[in-house]
């Protein structure tokens, strides 16, 4: 598979209402995801407001300069007031909910915590934009795979169970059910994404395999394995979610039709999976990375500590494809590459 030259922002349709009539509100804005959505929303010609919680400098947001071009909230998830004066105040009309606590072990640690943000967050945001339903008209979810919870059928298609049983797994199972139930008790135009584990410049969470894995590397250490290394999981490399983000988007806006073609079936209450189709093991992804690097000398250490993971998730994501168009872009390789490059002017540029 080849890498595409920023397919996250190339215009899918040319008959889709143009982005530059757009003003688009980004929660987790300052996350991995968010950091590169709020630029392809940016490049399209849309308007963006980002709700931030709190200043990180280290955010890729923040380090390239992008938030500057965006129109700021300071506010929280759990504070529905927050959200609704964003969404309210600004004029919004299409939401990216990817705002969230994202990591297994912390969720572990801190159930509550996790429950608040991800859970009360989430129905606060789709509460915010029932209230102002006159002008939010396309809503977009991030779930996760973990979702389904662990299956004894694999890959996870659309229709597979949501059947999440540890912290984090339950989280992202209600964000699902509770987006689900605000459109079909009210409406809201709500779409869903399920991604595999999305990878990419700018993720600071190093207890992740790819981040972690590249950091140890850099210091001239052996990376650690909290798994015995043989997990399954999909990897998306950042760029293929955000191009699967817009795609989403732009198809709940009801202009993706081609020209002289009728509208198709609304999205609207439709979950799409979102992955490689091509799941690898824990221990083929630090391969590809210590080959990437040059550092085959330094091989993992396996710890075979995990506790609350699943063994192996993958996606099957013909519907995507199908309904949306929607194909990854990079391979493991092609999305690995500009990755370390990130890493390496990060801790080159702090010195």
């Amino acid at each position: 598979m080849e890498n595409v030259v920023n397919p996250a922002v190339k215009p899918a349709n040319p008959a889709q209402r143009s982005w530059q009539d757009r003003t688009a509100f980004v929660t987790g804005a300052t996350g991995l995801v968010g950091s590169w959505l709020v630029p392809a929303l940016l490049e399209r010609g849309a308007r963006v407001v980002v709700l931030v919680r709190d200043h990180d400098p280290h955010s890729h947001l923040i380090r390239s300069g992008t938030i500057a071009r965006t129109t700021v909230v300071n506010g929280k998830l759990e504070d529905l007031a927050d959200l609704e004066r964003a969404i309210a105040g600004h004029g919004v009309d299409t939401v990216f909910h990817l705002g969230a606590q994202t990591l297994v072990g912390p969720a572990l640690r801190d159930p509550l915590g996790t429950m608040e943000s991800n859970v009360r967050g989430t129905w606060n945001l789709l509460e915010a934009c029932r209230r102002q339903a006159s002008q939010v008209q396309a809503v977009v979810i991030a779930s996760s795979d973990k979702a389904y919870g662990d299956v004894p059928t694999l890959p996870y298609t659309e229709d597979t169970p949501l059947r999440g049983q540890h912290p984090y797994d339950v989280s992202k199972s209600c964000t699902d059910l509770i987006a689900q139930a605000w459109h079909h008790s009210y409406g809201t135009p709500v779409v869903i994404a399920r991604c595999g584990n999305i990878y990419g410049g700018g993720d600071l969470n190093w207890s992740r395999i790819i981040p972690g894995t590249i950091r140890s590397l850099h210091r001239g250490e052996r990376p650690g394995l909290r798994s015995d290394g043989t997990f399954l999981r999909d990897y998306v490399y950042v760029e293929d979610a955000v191009s699967a983000y817009i795609a989403m988007a732009d198809a709940l806006d009801g202009g993706s039709a081609q020209a002289g073609q009728p509208a198709p079936a609304s999205v609207a209450g439709q979950a799409f999976n979102f992955g490689p189709g091509a799941p690898l093991s824990v221990l083929d992804v630090v391969a590809a990375i210590t080959r990437l690097m040059g550092r085959e000398d330094l091989q993992p250490i396996v710890r075979n500590e995990a506790r609350a993971e699943i063994h192996d998730q993958y996606l099957d994501s013909t519907l995507a494809t199908a309904r949306l168009g929607w194909k990854p872009a990079w391979d493991l390789d092609a999305g690995l590459a500009p990755t370390i490059a990130w890493y390496r002017e990060y801790w080159g540029a702090r010195g």
